[in-house]
């Protein structure tokens, strides 16, 4: 018999309310207690497909309490749901192995609400973030913990942590769009200059270089945090210019002549200028592209956004920060990047102690 599929969070909210809900209820009387499913996964994205249940797949749930009460209950309540849990639910094991090859477990994961956050964060959100520690944490994990869903807020916990994450404070967020600016500004005039020495293979590299820079831009201008690099193009395919952008950056990828690339490039950094002065965050900048100095290549001087933007940041520590931005812009190993590394983050950005 096929099974039919269940995106992931539905499964995981009729588990919760069917098997989860009832258990706890039991179990739990007078103990505030959350239920969500936020962090890891395709599903909390609402990217899961068929092929997402080939592995680590099945229902799961976070069961967040306080820290005295987790401290207290933790093991016991995980001992009994191992033993009330069902052997399946809706067609999918409800123990499975992750990461392949460990033992088989129910994946309703009992722990302690500020624990999580803190393990994700590197700091407790109940006390704030400030500039630093935004700026820390990789766009990826503050996704992470502001999709999926909540099915139950008995803490009152998680739903603001989740609305405090939402997006950058103000002056984050200018901050964070002029170093993505000015990334894009680091590397404009070298598809040309790459592509007029002869050297077709490194003006392609520059051009995806850009093409993919000016996907997460897009995404931070509409406030949405760029995702895993897996599913960049499926988050970047929402926005509401990207039906508009995706084929100018479709032929820069695929051109065969530095000349294209540029052309291309030329006609989605006319449109990301629009997107920005569409948002009022600064005067309006010119959005026309022009040439390198007395080079034959065609740019947009992306350089000049970034000086607007910085203008307009009213915290002067923030002001003067170097356009470098978000640890994101400037880091992609995902043995940095991927939750739970906020340790790891903090140790080896300030220097690898060698």
């Amino acid at each position: 018999m096929t099974r039919a599929f269940i995106p992931g969070l539905e499964l995981a909210e009729l588990f919760h309310a069917e098997v989860v809900a009832p258990i706890a209820a039991k179990a739990l009387v007078g103990v505030p207690h959350s239920v969500a499913l936020i962090g890891w996964g395709s599903e909390v994205q609402g990217f899961d497909t068929e092929r997402s249940t080939d592995h680590a797949w099945g229902p799961r749930l976070q069961l967040f309490l306080g820290p005295d009460d987790f401290a207290a209950r933790a093991d016991d309540l995980d001992a009994l749901l191992d033993r009330e849990l069902p052997v399946e639910f809706r067609g999918y094991p409800v123990r499975f192995p992750f990461p392949a090859g460990a033992p088989a477990r129910h994946w309703v994961h009992v722990t302690d609400v500020r624990a999580y956050f803190t393990e994700q964060l590197g700091v407790d959100p109940g006390d704030g973030l400030t500039a630093s520690a935004w700026l820390t944490v990789p766009t990826q994990v503050l996704r992470e913990l502001t999709g999926g869903a909540v099915f139950h807020d008995g803490l009152g916990l998680l739903e603001p942590y989740r609305e405090l994450l939402a997006w950058y404070p103000d002056d984050v967020w200018r901050h964070v769009l002029a170093a993505q600016w000015m990334r894009l500004s680091q590397e404009e005039p070298f598809v040309g200059r790459c592509g007029e020495v002869g050297d077709d293979l490194g003006s392609a590299v520059v051009a995806a270089r850009q093409v993919r820079d000016l996907m997460k831009l897009c995404l931070l201008v509409n406030r949405v945090y760029p995702p895993y690099g897996k599913w960049l193009g499926t988050a970047f395919a929402a926005l509401p210019r990207a039906a508009e952008l995706t084929p100018h950056l479709s032929a820069a990828l695929a051109a065969r002549s530095w000349q294209d690339r540029e052309r291309h490039l030329s006609a989605a950094y006319e449109i990301a200028a629009a997107l920005h002065n569409g948002l009022g965050l600064t005067e309006p900048v010119d959005g026309g592209v022009r040439y390198f100095h007395d080079r034959p290549f065609r740019v947009l001087d992306a350089h000049r956004f970034t000086d607007a933007l910085v203008a307009t940041i009213g915290d002067p520590a923030i002001r003067a920060l170097p356009p470098v931005g978000a640890i994101d812009q400037y880091v992609d190993n995902t043995d940095l990047t991927d939750r739970r590394n906020a340790d790891r983050r903090r140790r080896y950005v300030a220097g690898p102690g060698l």
